[in-house]
């Protein structure tokens, strides 16, 4: 029986050839993306994919190109907070063609590959014990298949949306050719705190810039009265960035009628324009917008 160092070269496999040929079509796919970002959190459940998907369309609104990449392969939502759930992908001669938003931004997600609400992704493996070993390598390998694979066309920027973890980012950050910057965020809570300072020394140990920390659901505003009141005692994400050196980008309230945009696919920042949140979340866009444009 031949074991593992009695082969020579890559078994006749010609893995390097193949990964080799998905990088440099990767790199054709996004030779016309001018900006690759990272959105970030470490934490779940701090609303970080509904940020992405509003900052996405407030950089429509202002006339940029936006595409959104939904790295978070086993819990993916950005196709239903785009409203482009259950669309149907079709293939042409440039690759899969990414459904758009109804403001136009383009979309490639897990969800639009997966059949039902209630189908979880499956990795094949002779076994699970193999499928759980090998979780990371696929779970990467998928993900650069999403942005080589796709034809995302010219774009003025590429977001991101990555899973839960702090060890995310890095593999993003080796997969793309250039990434332009990276985003966190977090909500005003000790524990959330903890978390996204690991992902805050990641990021700044991948390369790219930090373009900042936007801290969500900071404080709730009445959908009625416009008042936002505070939710949390304590410092909030302006101190964190301020610890770390990094800008703070904004904060945005908590108001339930995101939630509810949220979950008919509508564009919140489009919906309700005089609301805080709205209004924060399009702040947020202009600042990196002005920052990216000048990088």
């Amino acid at each position: 029986m031949k074991r593992y160092k009695d082969i020579a070269g890559d078994g006749g496999s010609n893995i390097v050839g193949q990964i080799e040929a998905q990088q440099a079509r990767l790199r054709r796919r996004l030779a016309d993306v001018r900006r690759v970002v990272a959105i970030v959190s470490g934490k779940g459940g701090v609303g970080k994919s509904s940020v992405t998907a509003n900052l996405a369309a407030a950089f429509t609104l202002s006339g940029w190109s936006v595409g959104v990449l939904d790295a978070d392969l086993n819990g993916p939502s950005i196709a239903k907070l785009l409203g482009i759930r259950g669309r149907v992908l079709s293939t042409g001669e440039a690759g899969v063609e990414p459904p758009r938003s109804a403001l136009g931004v383009k979309a490639m997600s897990m969800d639009l590959l997966l059949a039902g609400d209630a189908t979880p992704l499956q990795w094949a493996a002779p076994t699970q014990a193999e499928a759980h070993t090998w979780r990371g390598t696929m779970e990467a390998n998928a993900v650069r298949e999403f942005l080589s694979d796709t034809a995302w066309g010219d774009l003025d920027l590429l977001l991101i949306d990555l899973p839960p973890g702090t060890d995310r980012l890095t593999t993003i950050a080796g997969l793309v050719p250039v990434l332009h910057g990276t985003v966190l965020v977090t909500i005003p809570s000790e524990v959330s705190h903890l978390i996204v300072k690991k992902s805050i020394t990641v990021a700044k140990g991948c390369g790219a810039p930090v373009l900042g920390l936007i801290e969500n659901m900071a404080g709730y505003a009445c959908p009625d009265c416009g008042a936002v009141n505070p939710l949390f005692a304590g410092p909030g994400g302006a101190s964190l960035a301020t610890e770390f050196g990094i800008p703070f980008l904004g904060a945005i309230p908590f108001d339930p009628r995101m939630a509810r945009a949220s979950d008919l696919g509508q564009a919140f920042v489009a919906s309700e324009t005089g609301s805080p949140a709205a209004a924060a979340l399009v702040s947020i866009a202009a600042t990196l917008r002005d920052a990216l444009a000048a990088a």
